[in-house]
This record gives C-alpha cells, structure tokens and sequence, in this order.
C-alpha cells in the first residue's frame, strides 16, 4: 500500500537480510498481517464503507469484491482510493448516520500498511511493450545511421506505468512508411556505389543467412532462433521470385525485420524450461530493460557482448554497467522519458496561454523553460546529490528570455545559451520556483492553487489526492453574488464551504496558495491583477504553517525521505512499465533502507532499483 502519512506512521522496513532470516520475517508479516486483515480491516470496512461500496459500489470502489481478494490487482486500487477519502476525512461522509471516530480512521490507516504483506513474493510478469517514438528514432539512429527525427510522422505516445503494447491498422501502415525511408536512405540508387552504411549491414557475409543472423541479432537485441531465420530466408526467397536482384530481396528482408514484433517490441526471453514460478530476466532481455530505460536506445556493444556471454544476470556486473550508463552523455534521455513524465510536463509543448496576457511565451522561450529543468535534472543525477536538491537547489540554469522570467539582469547572461547561474532568492531553486512547472500547473489566463497543490501533493509527495466530484463547476463558472468581487484566493475557498468539496480543498487549497507569489508564467509578483496584496501563507495537512514559497521549501526538506520514497516508488513503475501493487511495495520498503543510508542520494535510488528483485526477475 502506497505511502500513508508517513510523517506520523513510520514505516516497516524488512531490510536486506540473508534469504532463510528474510522468507522467515515475511513469513512472519504475512502471518500478521493476515490476523490484522480478519480481525480488523473487514470489521472496519463491513460497519462503516460497504453499504455504499458493496454490490452497487459508487466512485468505482468496490470494497464488496477488495474483501474476497485483497492482494489482487484490483483490489489494490480500491484499497488505495479507499485510503486516500479516508485519510482525508471524505469518507465515509459525515452525514452518515455511523462515521468512525478520529482514532478509528487513524488505526484503519495504520492497519492498511500491512496489506501488503498478504501479497505473494511475486516481481510481476515482463511487461512486452512497443518501442516509443523516441525509442524508435534512436534505435534506427544507432543501427543504420538515420536521423532520430524519421520517426516524426509517428504520433506521440504517454509512457511509464502501462506502456502501449498494441499496433493500430494506421499505425502499421505509419511503421511501414518509417522502414520504407529508412531503406532509402541505407541503399544508393541505382548504377552508384554502395552506401557505407549498405556496405557494412550487407557485405562481408557468404550467405545470405548469415546476413539474417547479423541483421536480426542487431534489431531484436538477441540472438535470433532458427526458426526467425527461416522466415527471414522465406521474405528473402520471396523477393527473388518477384524479380528482385539479390541486393533488393535483402532489403526486401531487412524491410521485414524493421516491422516486426521482435523489433518493435521489447519482449521477454522465450519459452522458459523451468519450473520456478519466479526467473531471473533473461540476460538480452535485462541489457535492451537496462539500456532503453537510462537511454532509450539498445544496448551498445559492451553492454551487449556481457549479456552474449551470460555474465549480466550477477548483481556487480550489472550495478557496474549501470554506473557506466549514468556516466555517458545518453543518460540525459532519463529525463526526456522519466523526469518529463514525472514532473507532469509531457503537455507543456502544447499548452495554451492568452496571447495577450503573456505574450512572452514564444515558442523559443518553452523550449528554453524544459531545458532549464533537463538541464537541473542531469545535474543532480550526474553528480548524484541528495534527492532534495530537486527542491532546495541554490542554483539552475537561465538564458536571455528566461532571465526576463525571473527578473534577473545578469550581464553574462546573454543571448539563447543556457548557463548555470547562481540563486540568491530563497523563493526561487528547485522545481517548485521553476517556471516550466509552474506554468504547466496554471490555465492560459491566471493561477490554479487547486491544480499547484495536486501537484505538491502527488508529484513531491507521492500523496494520492481523490479525484473531485462529478459537476463541479470551475471557479470561473461559479454562482456567487460577490464572486467579481472576491479574491483568486477568495474564489477558491469557495470550495471549502461546500460539504462535498470542502475535505480535499483544506487540504490542497493552502498548498497552492503557497505559490500564488508566481504568476501563470512564473513571474514573481507581490499583488494579484486587481492590485491586491498576495496572501501566499498555507498549511500542510500536518499542521506545519508557512507564509512564502520559501518557508513551503523549507517544510518541504524536512520531508526528505518522503520525496525520496515517492521518486523511487514512481522510477520503479516507470522502469517496469506498470503500477505498484502488493508484494511490489515490500520490495519498495526493503530499497528504501539501503537509499536511507546512503543519505537519499538519486543515483543510488537508481542502481538500486535496476539491482532489484522486481527489476532482474520476473514470473512465468
């Protein structure tokens, strides 16, 4: 079960212990936890949620079916809804005529971290997902020597937990058109001398299986069978009978390769010839899971040749070569895949502003913006720094145009080059002053505290806020005799006198008025558009008051392992391709102490989930 007011329920760490004395405290927990689930969660859940989440259940939380299976997938995400309206006093409503005390809610709470120890030591099945476009662009890039940007055509695709793992008749028709131009541009025309790239890919082999065997290794990250072979050799006979010269019924197969599922795809390993119901990842497998996640593109030759000799499946080998990978320049694709999606900026591109408000934002200065945050990013992982840094930084890097957003009049920095500057304002450093996140929290015309306190909550956080209610109106459309005359802040807390919004917005409201400072750009500002002064004090749902964006940092530091857990719970989601559930959580605990004692440093909580059971191995 995902984190639960750490700050006030501490966590059961199972930590790294010999196999005997580990499977025995697991024993131990599950045995526990078992009891704690008979005799208390059901009785909570049976006198107080399952009337309304029962046979019929509303907002989706079927409680009824979570009671007969609590550590499937499913019941997984109705616990974790169901502990989030709690938590927040939602649920059950208080005009409930049985609603459980304070105390009550906070035993349920603290009972609920327990779940977890009911699930099966079980890493999960291998995700088989489909390249992204940016993987796609790489991989031909390293392979044949083409552009990145000959996947273009290719619509963009949201990555992380639950990749895409299906084609569409349009998109087939898209992935044959890519291969189409990546043959043009590997072959010469007619009557000219072989390209480099054609000479290399094509000579050099006495037959033409031998070229199937060195182009399919290459394109499926593995060795290929024998029976993948003769399928290639079919393609390749097939082009001959339709009058196709020798050199064109190889394109003709290599055309094949680059539409297929094994080069498409990220797979598993073959039929396993084992009776374990848990494997390690097959060796090809762990090196393309390794390399497209720290670089979106195929193992390169070393990390190949270790997994063609058998050798990454050892725990130092692999440690050591992700090490290696973090130390290269193709590292700064992290971002681009998990730090884009983990900061919530995949949209930003195409994210509306009023033109007339904000007239500043050209498309140079969005690109400037994202760069600033890739730029932090790659800071704080090459150097490995505490994962605070990504809020208390005391640095970034600015341009001319994003200078201007923070109001700086720095002489060196000048023109579109982006340099690493200095940060006296205590308000600004880190990814809560930066305008890129900033700005994607807002709407095209003004501020949204409701959207910046989601965003504290569960991108900082990882806090999981219930989504609002049905037909609740925006504040724009609010009814309110006074409502021109009031305050942003004013409007907002609105919210807060409707039972049905009131129990979220306490909580996400103050929050985001602690960046109300920053306007939709992320230009600080001491008065609203009316002229008004800027009320930026709030409170954490811990008690913890704050009055400025600062002081909201400062709490924010002191919740450290709380980021930490939160950043390394979304990474392993991201590299498995899915969403946490169950057993997956122990796992999460057990990391989590290792991470601790290596002071929350962010490449450690790397190695340490690319070195982890749910990473190396896998169900069959």
């Amino acid at each position: 079960m995902r984190r639960v007011l750490h700050q006030i329920f501490p966590l059961v760490f199972v930590g790294f212990l010999p196999a005997a004395t580990h499977a025995a405290n697991e024993d131990a927990l599950r045995a526990e936890a078992k009891k704690v689930f008979k005799e208390n969660v059901a009785p909570f859940v049976n006198s107080y949620c399952i009337k309304c989440h029962g046979d019929r259940p509303k907002a989706g939380i079927n409680l009824k079916s979570a009671l007969k299976d609590p550590t499937s997938a499913s019941a997984f995400q109705h616990w974790e809804k169901a502990v989030a309206n709690v938590k927040i006093y939602d649920m059950p409503p208080e005009e409930d005529a049985k609603i459980p005390s304070v105390e009550e809610r906070q035993q349920f709470l603290k009972w609920m971290e327990k779940l977890k120890y009911l699930a099966p030591r079980d890493p999960g099945p291998f995700i088989m997902r489909r390249l992204t476009r940016v993987e796609l662009g790489n991989t031909l890039r390293d392979l044949y020597g083409v552009a990145p940007s000959i996947t273009d055509s290719l619509p963009e695709e949201v990555i992380g937990e639950g990749f895409l793992n299906s084609i569409s008749p349009m998109q087939s028709e898209l992935f044959l058109g890519v291969a189409n131009q990546v043959l043009k541009q590997i072959f010469a025309p007619d009557n000219q001398s072989a390209t480099a790239i054609q000479k290399r890919l094509f000579e050099g082999h006495p037959n033409p299986r031998q070229v199937a065997r060195s182009l399919a290794r290459d394109a499926y990250r593995r060795p290929p069978t024998e029976a993948e072979l003769d399928v290639l050799i079919d393609v390749y006979n097939l082009g001959l009978s339709n009058e196709l010269g020798h050199s064109a019924a190889l394109g003709f197969m290599l055309k094949a390769i680059l539409v297929s599922p094994q080069f498409l795809f990220i797979t598993p390993a073959g039929k396993v010839e084992s009776k374990d119901k848990v494997v390690l990842l097959d060796n090809h497998q762990l090196a393309a899971r390794l390399s497209y996640l720290l670089w979106s593109t195929p193992p390169d030759p070393e990390l190949a040749a270790l997994a063609d000799k058998g050798e990454l499946q050892q725990t130092d080998v692999l440690r050591k070569q992700a090490e290696r990978l973090l130390a290269d320049d193709r590292s700064q694709a992290l971002f681009n895949g998990f730090g884009k999606q983990w900061l919530r900026l995949g949209e930003f591109d195409q994210q509306a502003f009023d033109p007339k408000l904000f007239p500043q934002m050209t498309p140079e200065l969005r690109s400037s913006m994202m760069h600033e945050a890739r730029l932090l990013f790659r800071d704080i992982v090459s150097e490995n720094k505490k994962v605070i840094q990504f809020v208390g930084s005391d640095h970034t890097y600015l341009n001319e145009s994003l200078a201007k957003i923070y109001r700086l009049n720095t002489p060196e920095v000048k023109g579109p080059e982006m340099r690493r500057i200095k940060l006296k304002d205590p308000n600004r450093g880190g990814i809560l002053g930066m305008p890129v996140t900033l700005a994607t929290t807002s709407f095209p015309n003004r501020t949204s505290p409701v959207r910046r306190g989601v965003w504290v909550l569960e991108q900082i956080l990882g806090e999981r806020v219930p989504p609002p209610p049905p037909d609740v109106p925006e504040l724009d459309d609010q009814s309110h005799e006074n409502a021109e005359r009031l305050t942003l802040r004013q409007r907002t807390e609105l919210h807060q006198r409707d039972p049905v919004c009131a129990n979220c917005h306490k909580v996400l409201d103050p929050i985001g008025f602690g960046l109300e400072n920053f306007d939709a750009i992320g230009r600080w500002r001491d008065k609203n558009a009316e002229g008004l002064p800027i009320d930026s004090s709030g409170t954490f749902p811990n008690g913890k008051s704050f009055s400025s964006p600062a002081e909201m940092k400062a709490l924010l530091i002191e919740r450290e392992a709380d980021l930490a857990r939160n950043l390394t719970e979304r990474f392993m989601a991201y590299a498995l391709g899915r969403q946490l559930e169950g057993y997956d959580e122990v796992v999460i605990d057990q990391l989590m102490e290792k991470i601790a004692k290596d002071d929350y440093r962010v490449r450690t909580i790397i190695i340490e989930v690319v070195s982890s059971y749910l990473f190396t191995h896998r169900s069959v």
